[in-house]
């Protein structure tokens, strides 16, 4: 099959390629116009309903007329000379709100607006809230409808804010937003031009490594063009499923998916390129469509390998309770897929076409290459395999001792967060009310003996509540129309988004709701702390689950690849410790030296999948390589070195490149997002390094043939030996 596809790709190359032009770019302007119809706002959608707070957000989607996609942000409201508010100024704030709520706000169209995009022009909910007790300003409690994510609803908001700005502003009153969509915003406006110049700066490091490597622009910017069309079109699959199957997407698949496509498929190519510079040299005579057709029947096996320990690591996520994770994994795992099918077509039908010219105007294909680092390694390799060993491992065990108490942190504010107007207004609400003020915790009561509520028979619970230490402020109690339901907002005095949040909510506060709760009803807590409350209970549970399941069936497609019992426990066992090496230093960088309050709760699944299955990408190339080298005649540790020379070179400028990728996001402003970045770019590093390129070739010379028991690789008979091969033998002795 493999080879089937990579026949006809080198065959028919411009058939191929004008495929994928058509079908390619199309499916890149599709998936850009839907994807934002695809993707589900917020997390509470993605907890099971059996948890208290997806509980709670059902009674107020059902009960309480909340929807699903509803943005609220608080407007703080004052006097421009900082007065206190009079009992005129009140008047006339609550009479310019009730003139937004009756305004019709105009979703801004401009060159930047796709084709296809939905139109979120909509007439704003907004409500007077409460007056600070000092009397420094009135806060309006404000309701916009959309997918945050969505860029024609962040321009809406945008709209709205310049309109009410300007309208409070001509009576003398200066204005604040701060909460949801708000943040989004001025944190987007505030790192639009760093995000802008690390992508630039990526792209140029990406650009500048190929150029360095091949010493060719054509080499140095096909890469980029086949995974962006590739990349592009993987992502509009996506959104196209997603559509189909009414799954919901998170907000953060669509560039996550980017990232690692980028990554990968570089790799991809990458693989290619050094194997199809290494045939051309080795057949000065052989064309362009013959040696692609020869490097991609070979290297498509390792490659469809590759993608599929990726596929099999990120679809066993399809077994989380988590709903983030279950989507997550599959979305990925199809692009991968994608991005596969790209690898066997594609990118050899590029070969096929440019044959020699890839190169231009370099002239490495004239001459046999020198022995550089990567042979002087191999040398290294095949005469001291035991102290390489033994050097990584204590490398490696040494950061893995960084888990040593490490903590879990599920905040998604924190340490590192931008200093935007949105954080500057709600830091001004918390100097005069509780910082709970924007963002209440809820509790919701239900009716559950087919009677009706009343204010008076849940006074007792209400002030129970407000006898919880950390409860600030409770609001007074709303009831639903038909009054067998009932919503009490408590305002905490600790950051919604920090740990003592979270701890205060499912602690003492649902304590205090089992105890108080009337008899004949139930009643369920909600809001952002309890939320990630129990958004941390469900990836506690996926982790224990998802580990072993990736785990076993990375063993049965490494098994499958190398016809070995042995081999893939090797490997299992490089990345298994490399993973821990990974979460080792991180811990040490970000809960140590950065003082945080700990790594961010998704970053040992991240890890897992992203440097346990990205890889085992290096380590079997590599492994693919030895075998290969291990069939020709001669001493087992000289096949391991000439494996070693020959594919060093691919995995290090590939990891340099995926470490790029993912690197760049350590530079944004979500701590979250940071660790996330620094640690897979750190993981894939000391994976294309440490483990595929010193590890796994010194436990591989170490062993022998035997590596791949019961089923060694046969030899062929000395005569298949080329000068090339003997010359390699002299090399690594």
């Amino acid at each position: 099959m493999i080879r089937a596809l990579t026949r006809f790709s080198t065959r028919s190359p411009w058939k191929v390629i004008a495929l994928w032009a058509v079908l390619g770019i199309a499916a890149t302007i599709l998936g850009q116009a839907f994807v934002f119809r695809a993707t589900q706002p917020g997390n509470g959608g993605f907890l099971p309903a059996h948890y208290d707070s997806a509980a709670a957000l059902k009674i107020a989607e059902e009960r309480f007329g909340v929807k699903p996609d509803a943005n609220l942000l608080t407007l703080l409201v004052a006097r421009s000379d900082d007065a206190p508010l009079g009992a005129a100024d009140e008047q006339r704030i609550d009479a310019l709100a009730a003139q937004l709520a009756r305004k019709r706000v105009t979703m801004p169209r401009t060159e930047d607006t796709m084709p296809l995009a939905a139109d979120h022009s909509q007439i704003p909910r907004v409500s007077p809230a409460m007056t600070a007790p000092d009397r420094s300003f009135r806060l309006l409690s404000v309701e916009l409808t959309g997918n945050p994510a969505d860029p024609g609803v962040q321009d809406t908001y945008r709209a709205f804010r310049d309109s009410a700005r300007d309208a409070f502003a001509a009576e003398g009153l200066r204005t604040g937003f701060t909460g949801g969509i708000a943040d989004r915003v001025d944190t987007a406006d505030a790192e639009k031009t760093r995000t802008a110049v690390v992508g630039a700066l990526m792209l140029g490091v990406i650009v500048l490594l190929h150029v360095l490597v091949f010493r060719s622009v054509l080499a140095a910017l096909l890469p980029l063009l086949a995974v962006s069309v590739i990349g592009g079109a993987a992502a509009g699959v996506v959104v196209g499923a997603a559509l189909l199957t009414g799954t919901g997407l998170a907000d953060s698949t669509p560039g996550l998916i980017s990232v690692v496509l980028v990554g990968i498929g570089i790799d991809y190519f990458l693989f290619l390129l050094f194997r199809f510079r290494e045939q051309l040299r080795e057949h000065p005579g052989q064309s362009g469509r013959e040696a692609a057709a020869e490097v991609a029947g070979r290297v498509g096996t390792a490659i469809t390998s590759a993608a599929l320990t990726i596929v099999a690591a990120f679809a066993t996520l399809g077994v989380a309770s988590f709903g983030q994770f279950r989507v997550l994994g599959p979305a990925i795992a199809l692009s991968v897929l994608v991005m596969l099918l790209g690898s066997l077509t594609l990118m050899p039908a590029l070969l096929a076409v440019t044959g020699r010219r890839m190169f231009w105007p370099s002239r490495a294909l004239r001459h046999a290459p020198r022995a550089g680092s990567a042979a002087r390694l191999g040398d290294r390799v095949a005469r001291r395999p035991l102290a390489l060993v033994l050097g990584s491992v204590a490398l490696l065990g040494t950061l893995a001792a960084g888990v040593v108490g490490m903590r879990m942190d599920y905040g998604q504010g924190g340490a590192g967060a931008e200093r935007t107007a949105a954080v500057a207004t709600a830091a001004e609400i918390s100097r005069a009310l509780p910082a709970g003020v924007s963002d209440p915790t809820s509790v919701f009561v239900t009716a559950s003996d087919g009677g009706t509520l009343t204010t008076e028979g849940l006074g007792g619970l209400a002030k129970a509540l407000s006898g919880v230490g950390g409860v600030g402020q409770v609001a007074g109690t709303v009831l639903s129309e038909d009054r067998r339901a009932a919503r009490i907002d408590l305002f905490l005095t600790v950051d919604p988004q920090r740990k003592e949040a979270r701890d205060l909510v499912t602690g003492p506060v649902r304590a205090a709701v089992r105890a108080h709760a009337p008899a004949g009803t139930e009643a369920h807590v909600g809001g952002t702390p309890a939320l990630f409350a129990d958004i941390s209970t469900a990836v506690d549970k996926d982790l224990k689950v998802v580990f072993p399941v990736a785990a076993v069936l990375i063993a049965l497609i490494l098994l499958a690849l190398l016809r070995s019992l042995l081999a893939p426990v090797i490997l299992l066992a490089a990345v298994g410790l490399g993973f821990a090496a990974t979460l080792g230093a991180s811990t040490l960088v970000f809960q140590h030296a950065l003082d945080r309050p700990g790594v961010d709760f998704t970053l040992p699944l991240v890890l897992f999948l992203f440097v346990v299955a990205l890889g085992t990408d290096y380590n079997i190339l590599m492994s693919d390589r030895i075998r290969e080298e291990m069939e020709r005649p001669g001493p087992a540790r000289a096949a391991v070195g000439r494996a070693v020379r020959h594919t060093a070179p691919a995995i290090a400028t590939a990891g340099l490149v995926l470490a790029a990728s993912f690197g760049s996001l350590a530079v944004t402003p979500a701590p979250s997002t940071q660790q996330i970045g620094f640690a897979t770019a750190l993981g894939i590093l000391l994976s294309a390094f440490v483990l595929s390129i010193v590890l796994v070739p010194a436990l591989a010379a170490l062993l022998g043939r035997s590596t791949w028991w019961p089923v060694r690789p046969r030899r062929r008979s000395r005569g298949a030996d080329g000068p090339k091969e003997a010359a390699d033998r002299v090399l690594v002795g």
